[in-house]
C-alpha cells in the first residue's frame, strides 16, 4: 500500500515514518543480462548460469548495483508525492550489500523516512533508509541510506 504526500507540509509530517514494504519482484536472468549489457559488467557469476553452478553461490546472482538501481522503481510503490514542482535524488550516504540476490529469487523494498529538514527556503531534504529484502533470507541484499530533495 502506497502513502500519498501532497505538498511540502505533508512531506515534513513524514519524519520518522515507516513506509512499509512493496510487493515482491522476481529477479530474472534476462534482467541480469540486460543490466550486464548496459554496464559492460559480464562477470560470469552474473551471466553464465552453467559456470555459476560450480561457483561460490551455486547459481548466477544479480549485480549489487542492479539491486541498488531497483530501489528507484520500488520506492514509487511506497510513496506517491504530489503538489510539488520537483524532486531530485540528492545522493547516497551509505550503501552495503550484506547478501547476494540469486537469479530467480524475489525481492521487496522496506523504506523508513529519517528526519525531514528544510533546504534552500522552498524545499525539504528527506533521508530514507531502504532495505532490499530477499524472500526466505534472514539477511538483506542491500541497505542504502538515500537522500532526496523536494521543492515547492
Amino acid at each position: 500500500m502506497s502513502t500519498t504526500a501532497h505538498g511540502l507540509d505533508a512531506l515534513r509530517n513524514l519524519s520518522g515514518a515507516d513506509l512499509g514494504r512493496t510487493a515482491w519482484r522476481e529477479i530474472t536472468q534476462e534482467r541480469v543480462n540486460t543490466f550486464a549489457d548496459a554496464t559492460d559488467d559480464h562477470q560470469w557469476i552474473h551471466t553464465d548460469p552453467e559456470r555459476a553452478e560450480t561457483g561460490p553461490f551455486g547459481r548466477t546472482i544479480a549485480h549489487g548495483y542492479l539491486t541498488l538501481s531497483l530501489i528507484i522503481p520500488l520506492f514509487g510503490e511506497l510513496l506517491d508525492i504530489t503538489g510539488i514542482s520537483m524532486s531530485v535524488n540528492y545522493g547516497l550516504d551509505k550503501v552495503r550489500f550484506p547478501s547476494p540476490v540469486p537469479v530467480g529469487a524475489r525481492i521487496r523494498l522496506h523504506g523508513v523516512v529519517g528526519t525531514v529538514e528544510e533546504v534552500n527556503g522552498n524545499g525539504v531534504q528527506m533521508p530514507l533508509t531502504f532495505t532490499v529484502e530477499v524472500e526466505g533470507s534472514a539477511k538483506p541484499a542491500c541497505v542504502a541510506q538515500a537522500v532526496y530533495r523536494h521543492h515547492a
